[in-house]
């Protein structure tokens, strides 16, 4: 069963930085797109950044040159992908979910999410 795990989130004050990091694992599947979504009190969820299997970098027009996705490829698909977010802003207070489809697997699946404070 697809597991992702989430780490890192928490409270940084404006212009500070935080790295999260989702580590997937329970499939012998291979990754396709691992990403990162975000969602704000009384508001959609929405894309903050993915990259796919062949390193494409996909980014929201709000986050873009603030934030970058990476990824370490393991074994079995054990993959992690990271997030490292600078110059924060109080907007991009959120939960923030790790995202990740297969090849092979119909499904998306989501992490259970943190949370990222900002305050001004």
């Amino acid at each position: 069963q697809v597991q992702l795990v989430e780490s890192g989130g928490g409270l940084v004050q404006a212009g500070g930085s935080l790295r999260l990091s989702c580590a997937a694992s329970g499939t012998i599947f291979s990754i396709n797109v691992m990403g990162w979504y975000r969602q704000a009190p009384g508001k959609q969820r929405e894309l903050v950044a993915t990259i796919t299997s062949g390193g494409i970098r996909n980014y929201a027009s709000s986050v873009k040159g603030r934030f970058t996705i990476s990824t370490i490829s393991r074994v079995n698909a054990n993959n992690t992908v990271y997030l490292q977010m600078s110059s924060l802003k109080p907007e991009d207070t959120a939960v923030y979910y790790c995202y990740a489809t297969y090849f092979g697997l119909a499904n998306n699946y989501w992490g259970q999410g943190t949370q990222v404070t900002v305050s001004s």
